[in-house]
């Protein structure tokens, strides 16, 4: 009996769309055209992505992460990331005369500015969101404190103070579950009924779509591997997506190494997807980590094409 009879019979149900979005596309590009412009070192306020294998190519390149632009230098280039800054700090970079480019996705920059339409409308806003995720940080940081509400849950919205019911108006991280946001939504709503919304869902369409593709292969599937970091909101939900869709084991992993395959034994379907920060060569390694094992039948189970692109800054289009 050859090898490859001897290994175990494994379907891989591979979800698309999955892996980068044309905003940690763009946000990576610029930290790249950064350095081809202005060469090293080049400062990046937070991690471009939350990735770690993105964020240390991108240092072995010569960009420098540091979590507050007072660890910046004045005379060298400075990125903020793809999860958008509060207002204070491109205010800061400019009184200290800085280069700086905003790398802020153009989905969490159409947040930003429905915050602000709100606001001058005289509106107090509820954000949906996580505390502390910098996206978060970044949206609340649009307006003045107080301005700004954050509710994470249902029972949040019950405990919620807000200064005027009939005046109030909601914005939402890009990077949560559709399903949960719905029902906070509803919450509000059902509190505040004169709460305006969003024009068009903050929800981004690379959040939906790669929960749309997990919803489609995790019924199929004994296990769901996540391809994502820890740090990373919109992989993790679409971890709690696939457990609430029929998937009893929904794993994160950063890489390869870091399967439980023991926890897999006596499996024979498996679904993979990958996060919006994720490269496609780390799914590629989980998929030749499997091969490595099981006699592996890949079969692709698309629910949407992508083809979103952003454009990079006016200052970087002729880097170089």
């Amino acid at each position: 009996m050859t090898e490859t009879a001897a290994k175990p019979a494994l379907t891989l149900y591979l979800a698309a769309p999955r892996g980068f979005c044309a905003g940690v596309d763009r946000a990576i590009k610029i930290v790249e055209m950064a350095l081809e412009k202005w060469g090293a070192p080049v400062y990046v306020r937070h991690e471009i992505v939350h990735n770690k294998f993105v964020v240390d190519g991108l240092r072995d390149k010569g960009a420098i992460f540091v979590e507050e632009l007072e660890d910046c230098p004045d005379d060298r280039p400075v990125i903020f990331s793809a999860h958008g800054v509060p207002k204070s700090v491109p205010e800061a970079a400019q009184a200290r005369q800085m280069i700086y480019v905003d790398a802020t996705c153009p989905l969490v920059s159409k947040v930003h500015i429905e915050a602000q339409r709100h606001a001058e409308a005289g509106l107090q806003m509820i954000m949906i969101g996580h505390k502390g995720h910098p996206e978060t940080v970044g949206t609340m940081g649009q307006l003045p404190d107080g301005e700004v509400l954050l509710v994470e849950t249902v029972e949040d919205v019950a405990h919620v103070e807000v200064r005027d019911p009939a005046r109030l108006a909601f914005v939402t991280q890009t990077t949560l579950s559709v399903d949960d946001t719905k029902d906070i939504v509803a919450a509000l709503q059902a509190r505040f009924p004169a709460i305006v919304g969003p024009h068009k869902e903050d929800i981004c369409y690379a959040t939906t779509n790669r929960q749309e593709a997990v919803k489609a292969v995790a019924p199929k599937a004994d296990a769901l591997l996540v391809v994502g970091a820890p740090n990373s909101s919109n992989s993790r939900r679409l971890v709690e997506v696939g457990a609430k869709n029929g998937c009893d084991y929904a794993q994160l992993v950063q890489r390869a190494e870091n399967i439980d395959w023991r926890a897999l034994e006596g499996i024979r379907t498996v679904a993979i997807t990958a996060g919006a920060s994720a490269p496609e060569l780390l799914v590629n390694e989980v998929i030749d980590a499997f091969r490595a094992r099981f006699a592996v039948t890949v079969e692709m189970v698309e629910t949407a094409v992508e083809k979103v692109e952003f454009k990079v800054p006016r200052v970087l289009r002729h880097a170089g």
